[in-house]
């Protein structure tokens, strides 16, 4: 039997891990990690806290970008995938 969440996690083009950052390092680095990627290419950030979790989806969404999924892992990190926004 597969697992579409395990084989979604793996669909990425770039992959950031900023689970010891703080906001507002947390988007700073989401966004540097997005403007050096193609248009339509996906992020994948691995993010811990509240603050962050609401923050890095809505900022992303506000810039035209697409949130794909957010997954709440047992661990207390979640785990984002973001579409670049076109042009």
């Amino acid at each position: 039997m597969s697992n579409n969440t395990g084989a979604q996690e793996n669909l990425h083009d770039h992959a950031i891990d900023i689970t010891a950052e703080t906001c507002p390092m947390t988007f700073v680095r989401t966004r540097l990690a997005l403007d050096r990627m193609a248009p339509g290419q996906i992020l994948l950030v691995l993010l811990r806290g509240e603050e962050p979790r609401a923050n890095i989806p809505r900022t992303a969404a506000e810039q035209g970008h697409h949130v794909l999924s957010q997954e709440d892992l047992p661990d207390g990190t979640t785990r984002l995938r973001l579409r670049k926004a076109p042009g």
